[in-house]
């Protein structure tokens, strides 16, 4: 039901930031750069900054992508991106997590579906549960997302994470019993109760009312 979508190590050259005052923060963003942290791997955290334009090259899929920073055209360090923050769409500060080529490492990749639903051709509604899932691997095999197969469920149908076909060397981590998806009937609104007696009858004159005396 799944394909991985499979990612190849990249690099993204960096620079080491020197000025950290206000004025030179907004020239630098004015600039196209974005400041950045990396740290991890028991090293002190560095101060850097990327270019815009070469991120969004390396990082298209978000924070499971995997690659190589080269600051100041060093060795290339393997790298996670930790963390975005953003304001009105656009990117204020990037942190970098330092990971290493031989430990596995556990993320959560996007969940990519495709196809149409057998049960939707019946009536059925198609209902996603999760847009994600955990899994463990190491970098450079970590699959940026998987692509779900939903074609084959039918009316009443889940997809569990134990569904999922993984690529070689990623472990599950989500519980296998997590609902992705289901396909399920949509509620029949019952009949309301009938309203007891006649609405419209006009009440029974009580005993002797209205009689002359």
């Amino acid at each position: 039901m799944t394909a991985s979508t499979n990612q190849r190590t990249q690099y993204l050259d960096v620079s080491k930031r020197t000025e950290f005052t206000r004025s030179s923060l907004h020239r630098l963003r004015k600039n196209g750069g974005i400041p950045a942290s990396v740290y991890g791997g028991g090293t002190e955290a560095q101060s850097i900054y990327v270019d815009e334009k070469q991120l969004a090259r390396v990082a298209r899929t978000g924070r499971t992508e995997f690659f190589e920073l080269r600051i100041d055209g060093a060795e290339g360090i393997p790298v996670l991106i930790k963390d975005v923050q953003q304001r009105g769409g656009k990117i204020l500060h990037v942190d970098f997590q330092k990971v290493s080529k031989n430990k596995p490492i556990r993320v959560k990749v996007p969940l990519i579906y495709n196809g149409t639903a057998e049960g939707t051709k019946v009536g059925g509604i198609l209902q996603i549960q999760a847009t994600e899932l955990e899994i463990e691997g190491l970098p450079d095999v970590l699959p940026s997302g998987l692509e779900v197969d939903v074609t084959p469920l039918g009316t009443g149908d889940k997809l569990v994470a134990a569904d999922v076909q993984l690529p070689e060397g990623i472990s599950l981590i989500a519980l296998k019993d997590e609902l992705l998806a289901s396909v399920v009937l949509p509620r029949v609104a019952e009949p309301e109760a009938e309203a007891e007696g006649d609405a419209g009858a006009e009440p029974e004159a009580a005993d002797g009312a209205g009689e002359k005396e």
